[in-house]
């Protein structure tokens, strides 16, 4: 019975001191912070401002005037009369086609003339006093008028030999040369009046009424990214495409000094409608498939915690991007660490933080 009572206090002795040791730790467990530090981050006020209504397009350069010459007839090329990239001015000679046969033509068509007119002169003195039939005037007369008309004739195919300028401008690459033969169509090289340069681009139609000629357009190129030209819009489509739904706009250049027809041009379309927008760095927003997120700092009970929502964006214009819902002026948004915070994280806001 000892024994026994001896090994059930023990028992006893051994459960209690674990039981106690247990205790101890859970208490301890119990007593502390597991929440976790604030979270430091940077922080900017959400502004009113008023912006100007802008409108982005991309489009391309092309000339006022500006063709691709070619042949109306075919033949052998036996004069080039100008250089690849050299100034012509209107009516100037570039290209000469062989013209042997049209120039021959033309001699017994002038010497066909001459005769008809001495001809219809004789028969016309000689009709006055009727000395000749009435039948063979008219006969004269005809020849006279068709020994003209077919000099003309000669005239027109001998002018299709000759390719000139249709207006003053800058040649391109000469695609032929010398002792080539071309048919009707063949192109030649381009003409581009590099004076006068417009742009066409497209924009969706529900832009059309706030859309006239005259508003200023801001244009930038690949060629010079740090300069913007100037441009103004000239006319606008008389309808819209039906398959894009789009609308074509025309724009005229101011200054088109060192721009080529063909180059690319981003298009920034002042509106001329001041808007009232709510304005944040661009770093404060968040972008995702969930939608375009800022963190808005609320605070409350001595610190600053971190609340996710979801807004909707506008234009973006030095370093700010417009509001456009979801957010209101004076609201304290994060700038910087938004990849650390979760909903209602408490945060230390310092400007000093960088990305």
């Amino acid at each position: 019975m000892r024994a026994y009572t001896f090994v059930v206090l023990l028992l006893l002795l051994i459960f209690g001191s674990v039981a106690g040791y247990l205790y101890n730790k859970f208490s301890t467990l119990a007593g502390m912070d597991f929440t976790p530090p604030p979270i430091t981050i940077a922080a900017a006020t959400a502004q009113s401002a008023v912006w100007p209504s802008q409108l982005e397009a991309v489009g391309t350069i092309r000339a006022t005037r500006g063709v691709e010459l070619s042949a109306e007839t075919s033949g052998e090329i036996i004069a080039i009369e100008v250089r690849s990239g050299e100034q012509v001015t209107v009516g100037q000679a570039i290209l000469t086609l062989n013209d042997s046969v049209e120039r021959a033509s033309l001699r017994r068509q002038e010497a066909n003339l001459t005769l008809a007119r001495l001809l219809f002169e004789r028969d016309a003195s000689l009709i006055k006093n009727k000395s000749i039939p009435q039948s063979q005037y008219d006969n004269s007369q005809a020849n006279l008028d068709s020994a003209i008309a077919q000099l003309a004739e000669t005239d027109a195919r001998l002018a299709n030999k000759r390719i000139v300028a249709p207006f003053a401008g800058t040649t391109g690459i000469m695609k032929v040369k010398v002792g080539d033969y071309i048919e009707s169509g063949t192109p030649i090289t381009h003409l581009q009046d590099l004076s006068e340069l417009e742009i066409d681009f497209s924009v969706p139609d529900r832009y059309f009424p706030a859309l006239r000629p005259g508003l200023s357009i801001d244009v930038l190129t690949p060629a010079f990214p740090d300069k913007v030209f100037k441009a103004s819009l000239a006319a606008l489509d008389a309808s819209v495409d039906t398959g894009t739904r789009n609308l074509l706009l025309r724009a005229k250049l101011e200054n088109s000094t060192g721009l080529l027809p063909g180059m690319f041009a981003r298009l920034i379309v002042d509106l001329d409608q001041a808007v009232r927008v709510v304005t944040v760095p661009e770093t404060a927003v968040t972008y995702s498939l969930h939608g375009n997120t800022v963190y808005v700092l609320t605070q409350g009970k001595g610190e600053t915690t971190a609340r996710p929502r979801v807004v909707q964006t506008g234009d973006t214009h030095d370093g700010e991007i417009a509001v456009l819902d979801g957010l209101l002026s004076g609201e304290w948004v994060v700038t910087v660490g938004q990849n650390k915070l979760y909903r209602d994280a408490r945060v230390i806001v310092d400007d000093s933080v960088e990305l």
